[in-house]
């Protein structure tokens, strides 16, 4: 398929979301499977030119002066990909497999499109909804954290100190040009290609022989600030599929006890064989059953309690742009009345002077320090570590400088941190 037969499918795909309102991940799965004539690389690419126009269409839309799928796809090329217009304009004339070709009012947007007068929420390219809520964490800088969500995130992968260090796995993977990540000590950086793309590291022998996992570096910050240590008892309580649980057991070195549970039995199906392949012999899973409380021989006996709690998502907008399109103000509701009775749960399993470690993948106060503050009203025997002690009890006292406005937990982001957003809090049981 040529580059102008790509704009073309993306174009159809993104009305076919417009028309039907659902994930761009499905979409994309049905359109492949209705145009067999693509190949893998071709259907790469059109996804790549899909995402780029979601992850900024509401400043594509302002300096286009419209926000249809031709209109997004066009603003992708030009403004994200920085495609001149006499080259887009080309392209698009290229016959039946092209798109119509570019009018006068497409040529002068593409050539003269700003964002001077824009909105915060579009500059930011976020839901308008969400304004106020941004505004409460970052305040007048709200517009710029946004635009940092817009851009395409990084391939890290994590380290498997179980298997070895950092240096060996940049020996085994030096073809793929990784670089040590920034922050994490156990991270390495994979360079995309230029449509933003990364290598298929899941097929690489380091990956699957349980050297390196595909994790974001942010996600690797929040699990060593948990510093899990060799001997304790440590509670997962919102497993997933287990990228935390891996790394909790690594800094275990296989000492102690370590419990995964997630209410969700499906989320924790792949992570067997997920510890199998790290070489993990300290966990149980366990899966919930029904109404019994199958973590109940655990109340009071945790070192470390981490909840990794159910979000928005707001800080993966990178890698999920569509979900911010999407997510709706009763979803941020829900979430915050799962994410009270996770710390509630995860409170009465933590010991006197243990740890209860709050984390989610979201940047809105509602969900972070709101939570905290909620929680701590309600169970005055824990009190919040301050970050720069959390930072040095991890060992990364470079950290601290992550603390929030509030000065009660750690927050990290694309703009701030070069990771996905995470929030990061240690609360003490007294």
């Amino acid at each position: 398929m040529t580059p102008a037969a790509h704009a073309l499918a993306a174009i159809e795909v993104l009305s076919e979301l417009e028309a039907r309102r659902r994930p761009a991940s499905q979409a994309l799965k049905e359109w492949g499977a209705a145009n067999r004539f693509a190949g893998s690389g071709d259907r790469a690419r059109i996804a790549s030119l899909i995402y780029d126009a979601l992850r900024a269409r509401s400043s594509i839309a302002w300096r286009m002066g419209s926000d249809t799928p031709r209109a997004l796809i066009l603003g992708a090329l030009a403004f994200g990909r920085g495609q001149a217009v006499g080259a887009i304009a080309q392209a698009f004339s290229e016959g039946r497999h092209a798109p119509p070709p570019l009018d006068d009012a497409e040529r002068a947007a593409i050539v003269s499109g700003s964002l001077d007068g824009a909105p915060d929420h579009v500059r930011g390219d976020y839901p308008e909804w969400l304004d106020a809520s941004l505004a409460r964490t970052f305040g007048e800088d709200r517009a710029g954290e946004g635009a940092a969500l817009a851009h395409r995130a990084p391939l890290d992968l994590r380290v498997n100190t179980l298997k070895g260090d950092r240096d060996k796995a940049l020996r085994e993977l030096d073809h793929l040009r990784p670089e040590p990540t920034p922050l994490s000590p156990i991270g390495l950086r994979v360079p995309l290609t230029d449509d933003g793309r990364g290598p298929p590291v899941q097929a690489e022998p380091a990956h699957l022989k349980g050297l390196v996992e595909v994790q974001d570096e942010g996600s690797q910050l929040a699990a060593l600030i948990a510093a899990a240590a060799p001997g304790e008892q440590v509670v997962d309580l919102c497993a997933g599929a287990g990228g935390k649980t891996l790394a909790l057991a690594a800094q275990m070195a296989g000492r102690g006890q370590l419990y995964a549970h997630d209410s969700d039995l499906r989320r924790l199906a792949p992570l067997t064989d997920r510890a199998t392949r790290a070489d993990v012999r300290n966990l149980q899973i366990r899966s919930p059953r029904g109404g019994a409380d199958v973590l109940a021989d655990l109340e009071g006996k945790a070192d470390l309690v981490l909840v990794d709690a159910p979000c928005t998502g707001v800080g993966t907008w990178r890698r999920n742009p569509d979900a911010k399109w999407r997510m709706r103000p009763n979803a941020l509701q829900m979430r915050m009345g799962e994410q009270d009775a996770a710390l509630d749960d995860a409170a009465r399993l933590t010991r006197s002077g243990g740890r209860l470690v709050y984390v989610t993948c979201s940047l809105l106060t509602e969900e972070n320090e709101d939570r905290v503050a909620d929680f701590l009203a309600r169970r005055p025997d824990f009190a919040a570590t301050p970050p720069a002690e959390a930072a040095v009890g991890a060992g990364l006292p470079a950290l601290a400088r992550f603390a929030n406005s509030a000065g009660d937990a750690l927050l990290f982001s694309p703009r701030r941190s070069g990771t996905d957003g995470f929030f990061v809090a240690v609360l003490t049981r007294g």
